[in-house]
């Protein structure tokens, strides 16, 4: 007798007032047509509607991967918004492995919510369901679909296009502020900001007086203001020449400000040198102690992909290790943007978490970071990629991260000791509250869901509110890739990469060009993008990756000399 074929067969399980679940399931039969059975012809063979209720799928055990999200409806007639959640529970055949079935959910997932098709009517959403658990995805079993009407919701107000947020905005000392922040330590003059603002000089002149004021600012000369990084900075024309006993060994190069202050936080014994010019490139170099190490700090005056940001940080970076030439070990420290799962709890990164430049397991070339300059679709539906990667000749500084990573209380109490250092300072150095924390994807037409941040399953142990969470992975950067949307999460999963940056392949050139053999980036999870979006928070964020990079100075071998 023939084996029968499989079918993918949908029947509904229950329905309330304002819920539906269906059952999507592989099954091999072969039912008649009936007024209760669907037998789909043509272009869709191979699927059936059981039009039967109350039905239970019969499986016992607890599903192997779930998710849940958020649509947002709009009605015709009125246009206000009402709230749709709509969950998926996955069950897996018994060839794939545990390991496997979160990685197959996801991408199921991805699929199903691609902007390329996004399914804008329930109809739709189960018919994508069921044809690409038909056609692509064979290991799966049984998918359990749940819809549920939540009533009114206003989608979310932090996913504006691009063109609304670049808009001219009002000017503000904030707004001032963070510009004179950005430019650090390069002065910037009232032109500056009325041509890149579109203000005019008396607003501008009146906002910095006020920062002025305040110590924020510092007036360099007529017209040229710089930020007051603190009151014993000391504006030298070169750098002192310091005797052997105090040249660091170790540099920490940051790109925000609010990154810079997080690291000097973790800093005993600090002198601060500012080499002021107005032609090129200033610099800032903050001298200090971690422990029995002296560490040099600085931020770089602008990132970026236009030649002077590029140019501007591989100069500093260079300058930086030719003035301190005993330096041996590099640190990038700051804010990234991290790389959701929707399915696993234990490979998904939140805001606050911090992620560790290292190597992934299951690849054989051991990079830690990894620049894509170009990403384009291939014939084949996938992605081609044009990168530069980037390897340490030595790994101590992964391996130490790697031997502190599951010693949380490390990293809290230094999380907390730079709470207490910069209490005072401005910026919300504590975190923000975690309902701030929304997961969100693209579907088109600058269009968003929302997404529930998995939970803990089966042995996972829950660690909300257990302090920070650090993981170990490839850190990714560039442009072409590191936006929202299928790119993105394509070439993370291409890298294992759990974090992108602001684009600093430049910083690293410079590194390896001056044979610096051991280097980290470390990048505190600030949004979901590069961690230049999430403004709220980028402070806890650049703490939280200062702390772990105190944590691994702490743990380094004492310097020998």
């Amino acid at each position: 007798m023939a084996e029968l074929e499989e079918k993918v067969v949908m029947t509904p399980k229950s329905k309330t007032a304002n819920s539906t679940t269906l059952v999507i399931e592989r099954k091999a039969v072969e039912p008649e047509a009936s007024d209760k059975i669907h037998v789909a012809g043509g272009d869709h063979t191979g699927i059936i509607i059981n039009k039967e209720k109350n039905y239970e799928n019969g499986v016992t055990e607890p599903c192997h991967a779930q998710l849940e999200f958020y649509v947002y409806l709009v009605s015709a007639a009125t246009g206000t918004h009402s709230r749709e959640a709509r969950a998926l529970r996955f069950w897996f055949k018994p060839n794939m492995t545990p390991h496997e079935r979160p990685y197959e959910a996801q991408a199921f997932f991805r699929e199903l919510v691609s902007p390329q098709d996004f399914p804008k009517d329930y109809v739709g959403y189960i018919k994508k369901i069921m044809k690409l658990m038909q056609h692509k995805y064979n290991q799966l079993k049984l998918l359990e679909v749940e819809l549920r009407q939540e009533g009114a919701g206003a989608p979310l107000p932090a996913y504006i296009e691009d063109s609304v947020v670049n808009q001219t905005p009002l000017i503000s000392e904030q707004r001032v502020l963070d510009m004179i922040e950005n430019a650090y330590p390069n002065p910037l003059t009232v032109d500056d900001f009325v041509t890149a603002g579109k203000w005019s000089k008396t607003e501008v002149k009146d906002a910095l007086e006020s920062l002025e004021e305040k110590g924020l600012t510092r007036a360099m000369s007529e017209g040229v203001y710089v930020r007051q990084h603190s009151v014993d900075t000391q504006v030298v024309k070169q750098m002192p020449t310091l005797c052997s006993s105090r040249q660091p060994s170790i540099a920490v190069i940051t790109a925000l400000y609010c990154e810079k202050q997080a690291v000097d936080a973790m800093m005993d014994n600090q002198e601060t040198y500012v080499r002021y010019t107005t032609v090129g490139e200033s610099n800032v170099y903050t001298l200090g102690t971690i422990g029995n190490h002296r560490v040099v700090t600085t931020k770089l005056p602008s990132v970026g992909r236009t030649r002077e940001a590029m140019t501007a940080a591989g100069n500093t970076t260079t300058r930086l290790l030719g003035i301190f030439q005993k330096v041996e070990y590099v640190f990038l420290v700051g804010v990234g943007g991290g790389v959701p799962h929707y399915t696993d709890y234990e490979r998904h990164v939140r805001l606050g978490d911090v992620v560790v430049s290292s190597p992934a397991p299951d690849l054989p070339d051991k990079y830690v970071y990894i620049f894509c300059e170009k990403a384009e679709k291939n014939a084949k539906g996938g992605w081609d990629y044009e990168v530069k990667p980037y390897k340490p000749a030595d790994f101590l500084l992964q391996d130490i991260a790697a031997r502190l990573s599951n010693s949380k209380a490390i990293w809290d109490a230094y999380v907390n000791e730079g709470l207490d250092r910069l209490r005072g300072v401005p910026g919300r150095w504590e975190a923000p509250e975690g309902a701030t924390d929304r997961l969100c994807v693209e579907i088109g037409e600058g269009a968003f869901i929302e997404v529930s941040h998995p939970s803990p399953q089966g042995d996972q142990v829950d660690r909300a509110g257990s302090g920070l969470r650090v993981h170990l992975s490839p850190v990714a950067g560039g442009r072409a890739v590191s936006g929202s949307g299928e790119a993105r999460a394509a070439f993370a999963a291409h890298a294992r990469a759990l974090a992108y940056d602001c684009e600093l392949d430049a910083v690293l050139d410079s590194v390896i060009g001056n044979r610096k053999d051991c280097f980290v980036s470390i990048r505190g999870i600030s949004d979901y993008r590069d961690g230049t979006r999430g403004k709220a928070w980028q402070p806890h964020a650049a703490l939280a990756a200062a702390a772990v990079m105190k944590g691994i100075i702490a743990a380094m071998p004492p310097p020998t000399d």
